[in-house]
């Protein structure tokens, strides 16, 4: 197995000294984590400034689903077959895994979102019970919280303090999905409509989180919601998702996509409520993340090429990388400074 440290060099941080005549350009490392596919086998992939590492060894299928940074520590989120029939939540600490205590080992389960702050790993995820229903927790230091006694998802963690935030969906008796979101297992819901919740964000006292709200057409509106009051980002004329949400002073950065006329997927990012487009729309694109550092805008997700194949790329002010040639998708992106 390639394990991550061999694949990333990691830097301690450097400032130039303010009176340098001749100041340095800021410099970052771009990190990124998803998947590839090759000859037959899902690889958990994490990309440094472009190079790629697999955190496995191809015998069981496997994805990289989120990303922190803290110091020269890379943890990545995700999940693995096992290869007795069930998948497998865990994370990967600079490449060991770390398998996450389940209340059934024989059940699937998946890790989508990871938060680290000071010694403590914060993972959200879902666990599937033996009749098929979902069960929404997190994990603390391996130790599983459940937020629900109802069918539920979650798909981003976010920690403050000492306080936990973690988005998802939960489903209601009649089978609605609602997104809601949890601050230390205490449940809000956004909406009543069809929703869902994809990204949490908390700055100060604010509380941001991204997602979806179908209208009375059947049409998927990308939204985010702040201190649970709507911001649509799109009209509802075209299917939208927004699948990531970015904070910054008194900026809010959404990512996701919007289908065009033709039907394709259109990736783009709304800064506030204006729309930035990534892709041309001739090729099915959307995005998956975004990470702002300082006044550079940096976007992960995906792009098809010409076999209608998704390659995983990321965007940095809009220009363009594409970090495979093999079937692949880029699920999450963290940035810090050298």
């Amino acid at each position: 197995m390639m394990l991550l440290a061999t694949g990333l060099t990691f830097n301690s941080c450097s400032k130039d000294r303010d009176d340098d005549p001749n100041p340095k350009t800021e410099q970052t490392d771009v990190y990124i984590a998803g998947y590839e596919y090759i000859d037959g086998k899902y690889f958990a992939t994490v990309w440094k400034n472009d190079k790629a590492a697999h955190l496995t060894d191809g015998t069981n299928d496997a994805a990289a689903n989120s990303i922190f940074i803290q110091g020269s520590d890379v943890y990545v989120a995700g999940y693995e077959y096992s290869g007795n029939g069930n998948y497998v939540a865990k994370y990967w600490k600079n490449g060991t895994p770390v398998t996450l205590k389940l209340s059934d080992e024989t059940n699937d389960a998946y890790a989508n979102s990871i938060f680290v702050q000071g010694s403590d790993v914060y993972v959200a995820g879902y666990e599937y019970t033996g009749s098929g229903k979902s069960v929404a927790k997190y994990w603390k230091n391996g130790t599983a919280t459940k937020l629900s006694d109802k069918e539920a998802y979650t798909k981003s963690i976010f920690v403050q303090g000492n306080d936990v935030y973690v988005a998802g969906i939960e489903y209601t008796s009649a089978g609605i999905a609602n997104a809601t979101y949890w601050k230390n297992g205490t449940a809000t819901k956004l909406s009543d409509k069809y929703t869902e919740a994809n990204s949490i964000f908390v700055q100060g006292s604010d509380v941001y989180v991204a997602g979806i709200e179908f209208n009375s057409s059947g049409k998927s509106v990308a939204k985010y919601w702040k201190n649970n009051t709507a911001v649509p980002l799109t009209d509802g004329t075209n299917g939208a998702y927004a699948y990531s949400i970015f904070v910054q002073g008194s900026d809010v950065y959404t990512a996701g996509y919007e289908k065009n006329s033709s039907g394709k997927y259109d990736a783009k990012y709304w800064k506030n409520k204006t729309a930035v487009p990534l892709a041309n729309g001739t090729n099915g694109a959307s995005a998956s993340s975004i990470f702002v550092q300082g006044s550079d805008v940096y976007v992960a997700g995906g792009e098809e090429n010409s076999s209608a194949d998704y390659v995983a790329k990321y965007w940095k002010n809009g220009k363009m990388t594409a970090l495979s040639t093999d079937y692949s998708w880029a699920n999450a992106v963290y940035v810090v400074k050298k």
